[in-house]
């Protein structure tokens, strides 16, 4: 998953890609073609938080 300063770009990437907006962390989801996952937002409630990753 890439983690993007920006969406913008990520969002226009393939017909089939969805925003989705959880726990303050907006993510790009593609069912069809997994390579376009993205990430942006704070880790805060996340899996990356809770392991002291900063």
């Amino acid at each position: 998953m890439k983690v993007l300063s920006s969406l913008a770009s990520a969002k226009r990437r393939h017909e089939d890609c969805q925003v989705v907006k959880r726990k303050g962390t907006v993510y790009v989801i593609c069912k069809t073609n997994p390579k376009f996952k993205a990430r942006q937002g704070s880790t805060k409630g996340t899996k990356l938080s809770k392991k002291g990753i900063k």
